[in-house]
């Protein structure tokens, strides 16, 4: 059984940064692709940054630029680094990753409030 687990949300001041962590209970390099997703109240869940396993990345257009997703596969994590954040990335962060065969998994989330 594939077990995420975030940890790194919490409040922040606009413009302010955080760094989300999530680290996996098997080799991060198993899956197809791994990525952040959000979901904000009232809104669907969306994507964020995405990493495949051959190490291309894709942002969703509002964070281009401001955040950065990478990975650690000694240590199984991928980290999102957030910067100049905004009201609006006020969210629930979610770790999301996909297997070969179309199989997901995804941690429990982390709150992120950017708010004065």
């Amino acid at each position: 059984q594939v077990q995420l687990v975030e940890s790194g949300g919490g409040l922040v001041q606009p413009g302010g940064s955080l760094r989300l962590s999530c680290a996996a209970s098997s080799n991060i390099r198993g899956f197809n692709f791994m990525g952040w997703y959000r979901q904000a109240p009232g809104k669907q869940r969306e994507l964020v940054a995405r990493m495949t396993n051959g190490g291309t990345t894709n942002y969703e257009e509002s964070v281009k630029g401001r955040f950065t997703i990478s990975r650690d596969s000694a240590k199984n994590t991928v980290d999102l680094q957030m910067n100049s954040l905004k009201p609006e990335d006020t969210a629930v962060y979610y770790c999301g990753a996909r297997g070969w065969f179309g199989d997901d998994y995804w941690g429990q989330g982390t709150q992120v409030t950017v708010s004065s």
